[in-house]
């Protein structure tokens, strides 16, 4: 058996490993306390402004304060846009955990409809300025600011403010013409003045709201707060009052733009109505219209849907954007032009046979009464809206002649100074027809022009702008929507106006009045039947739009075509005579013949206007027409 050796404790070399090992420790701890005390001394004396601020901006904060948008009135103070309050919900995403929790969060407690979550989400992460609130709903109801309330503290960065919402007490009746307020967009964003628009979460879209947007917005205010570490105000420290926008006075009469907007009945089209001294537009309708209050919340998915697949186009504003072929309407300003070019004189007469011809050219140029109108002069011509009278004379003025003068009118451009989003339709001209097509202009295309039909189009204010010039006897005064802007009114002297129409002899003027009395009063006067009982001289003019061309030996059968296919119904006129108070354009697509339809509508307003409360209401206008379109068609 082995014999075992002990091996002896070696004290000193443990003694030495033990020393070994406590140098090494102090020296780890010395080390690691001195980068402590360093990092403290640099946070603590180096950067000791930079963290005090840090620490200050936890416990001080500064709120911007949206200014009060301006309200707007119609001529007689009637409010037309006003402010509500109301309960937004924001979120600050650099306040926030865990955004996408936070987000299922809110949807669950709203219940948001599930077409509606995207929109949500997309307005939460939408590109914002740092610790800027971003508007996620609107006008919160009272059970669901309960239910945030009862889960703040499941919210960090999410707050629930008070704030005004813009409100339409008649919005589909104003809707095109005041236009809408609504969330700010990214681009939108980008291009804003950063402290003016601090705290505002809407601007104007479309609209009156939107080209007076720099009055109607205000100057944002400021206010320093105390917060606790939740977030909480404890107390103010001071505040600049944020400066409200103007009010704004628009020319709009609301009972007459109310009334324009019933007598169109829900059929598509548009009134206009002018105030030819000064350019006041008094009453401005697109119809249909739509519930512009609905935008200003956010419009939901399915509602939004809906107006743009509708086959009426309720968020056109064919006011200032349809454009349709004016028709006979325009036979007043043809005449004017062939006296100012002297081609014709108040005297001058022709035969009609039924149709004209060019000269060497078999084809027959209609009038729409195929067996015509004999002797006709210019009175007649325009009372009777004889065709083959302004073939003959567009094709003795041409092309040129007829661009140059319509023009003058503001046919083919932008005739408003205040009007947002408005065309300037199309005044066809040699060279348009050569840039566009490349092609030269034709005779024929000229005798189309004459009686308003072609390539030229027109907007119903363009058409309302050119009534009122001519009742102003050519002298152009420029439409304008602002009558008052902060309590000052808008200087009658707006910019780019068009020159005054000269014309040699005032009396050119007396015989086309004449004419277009005699379509209302005259015993021939195509609309004749809306002149019945006048208590003043009114002067006017029918016109027919076609939606599609006719064959040289077809004739046009509403009975046989579909709804859409029909022709448009329109009709111009001034009144009084003698001193003009008020022009009107009336447009009513798929209606017919104008000197029906449009015809009696342009009457009521002109009766609303000058006769006020003895005007018949729409009700009665309406059982008026149904009785005359029954006698037209039993004929």
């Amino acid at each position: 058996m082995p014999q075992r050796r002990d091996t002896l404790k070696n004290s000193e070399q443990e003694l030495r490993i033990f020393r070994v090992r406590t140098l090494l420790a102090v020296l780890v701890v010395a080390t690691l306390t001195s980068l402590l005390v360093g990092r403290l001394a640099y946070l603590q004396i180096v950067q000791h402004e930079i963290y005090t601020t840090r620490s200050e901006k936890n416990r001080v904060r500064v709120e911007p304060l949206p200014p009060n948008r301006g309200l707007i009135y119609d001529r007689n103070g009637v409010l037309l846009a006003e402010n509500r309050p109301t309960y937004n919900l924001t979120l600050v995403r650099e306040r926030v955990d865990n955004l996408d929790d936070t987000l299922a969060l809110l949807v669950e407690l709203l219940e948001l409809p599930e077409e509606d979550v995207e929109a949500f989400n997309v307005r939460s992460r939408q590109r914002q300025r740092p610790f800027q609130p971003a508007l996620l709903m609107s006008d919160l109801s009272e059970e669901q600011i309960a239910r945030l309330a009862v889960n703040r503290h499941r919210l960090p960065g999410v707050e629930v403010e008070a704030q005004l919402l813009r409100y339409y007490p008649d919005s589909e009746v104003m809707a095109h013409t005041l236009g809408y307020v609504g969330r700010i967009n990214v681009e939108e964003l980008q291009s804003l003045d950063a402290g003016r628009y601090a705290g505002t979460h809407f601007i104007g879209k479309t609209g009156v709201e939107r080209f007076y947007e720099e009055e109607l917005h205000g100057e944002a205010g400021l206010r320093k707060v105390e917060t606790n570490a939740r977030g909480r105000v404890l107390r103010e420290l001071g505040r600049t009052d944020p400066v409200p926008g103007e009010n704004i006075t628009l020319t709009i009469d609301k009972s007459l733009q109310t009334l324009a907007y019933e007598l169109m009945d829900g059929r598509r089209g548009s009134i206009v109505a002018i105030a030819p001294a000064t350019g006041e537009i008094l009453a401005m309708v697109s119809t249909p219209g739509f519930d512009s209050n609905q935008f200003v919340t956010g419009i939901d998915v399915a509602s939004y849907r809906g107006l743009q697949e509708d086959l009426d186009l309720p968020l056109f504003n064919r006011s200032i954007r349809g454009h349709y072929p004016p028709g006979s309407t325009i036979k007043p300003f043809l005449a004017l032009a062939g006296l100012a070019e002297g081609v014709i004189t108040p005297d001058s007469t022709i035969n009609d046979p039924g149709y004209y011809q060019l000269p060497n050219d078999s084809r027959r140029y209609r009038n729409w009464l195929r067996w015509g109108h004999g002797r006709v002069d210019l009175e007649r011509s325009l009372a009777v809206s004889n065709n083959t009278y302004y073939y003959t004379l567009a094709h003795d003025l041409g092309i040129d002649n007829l661009d140059k003068r319509m023009s003058g009118f503001g046919f083919g451009q932008r005739v408003a100074h205040d009007v947002q989003g408005e065309s300037n339709a199309l005044m066809p001209s040699r060279e348009w027809k050569r840039e566009r097509f490349n092609q030269p202009w034709y005779p024929g295309e000229t005798l189309s022009v004459g009686i308003g039909q072609g390539y030229w189009q027109v907007t119903p204010l363009q058409l309302a702008s050119a009534t009122a010039t001519l009742a102003n006897r050519g002298h152009w005064v420029k439409p304008r929507l602002a009558l008052q802007i902060g309590g000052e009114p808008l200087p009658q002297d707006l910019p780019d106006t068009l020159d005054d129409i000269q014309l040699e002899n005032d009396a050119w003027w007396d015989r086309v009045f004449s004419g277009m009395e005699k379509v209302l009063s005259g015993s021939e006067g195509t609309a004749r039947r809306s002149g019945v009982g006048l208590e003043y001289r009114m002067g006017g003019k029918s016109g027919t739009a076609q939606v599609f061309s006719l064959g040289q030996d077809q004739r046009y059968n509403a009975d046989e075509l579909e709804e859409r296919l029909r022709d448009h119904a329109l009709f111009m006129a001034f009144a009084p005579i003698e001193n003009p108070q008020i022009a009107v354009s009336v447009i009513v697509e798929n209606a017919g013949g104008g000197s029906t339809h449009a015809a009696h509508l342009a009457r009521a307003m002109t009766d609303a206007w000058l006769l006020k409360d003895e005007a018949p209401d729409a009700d009665e206008v309406r059982e008026v027409l149904e009785e005359d379109t029954a006698q037209v068609e039993g004929n």
